[in-house]
């Protein structure tokens, strides 16, 4: 399906994660990561408050105590550079990574409505993590929750190297 002028305006069309000392991740990490990153590209809605049309470019990084995020165009011209505390993450992205652990166990010796369970406690936490980026960026950037939680997903990955 073509995308229409206005629909590509108002989207990321890359981004790339700052991963300074490549940190071997899980197989199950791995995967989220790919799909994350896939999924995000190949269907998201996102767009700079008062800033030039997109599609852009978006690099995502950890910066002391702070998340970066840095917007571009697509030819590589600064857009805007965000930067969030984690500190409002951290205890969120625990919690995600602990219930994550519990899921990935879970389907190797749980129930099914035990895994169930358990996914939907996650999926809870996704959602929460995708609208405290969507409320700490109001008035900067505009996203829908899926792109949200498709940055939350990836927010994690980076603090995993933390």
């Amino acid at each position: 399906m073509a995308r229409s002028a206005a629909t590509d305006r108002h989207r990321i069309a890359r981004v790339s994660l700052e991963e300074p000392a490549r940190i071997r991740l899980s197989p199950q990490v791995e995967n989220e990561r790919r799909t994350a990153l896939y999924d995000l590209v190949a269907d998201n809605r996102f767009a700079v408050i008062g800033g030039p049309d997109g599609p852009y470019h978006v690099r995502l990084a950890v910066e002391g105590e702070r998340l970066s995020l840095d917007v571009a165009a697509e030819d590589g011209t600064p857009v805007t550079r965000l930067k969030l505390p984690l500190r409002a993450f951290r205890g969120l992205i625990k919690d995600y990574f602990i219930v994550c652990d519990s899921y990935f166990k879970a389907i190797k010796e749980a129930t099914p409505s035990r895994i169930e369970a358990i996914d939907m406690g996650r999926r809870g936490l996704h959602n929460e993590g995708a609208e405290l980026l969507r409320t700490r960026l109001a008035g900067e950037v505009e996203m829908d929750t899926d792109t949200a939680r498709r940055l939350f997903t990836l927010i994690c990955v980076l603090h995993i190297r933390r």
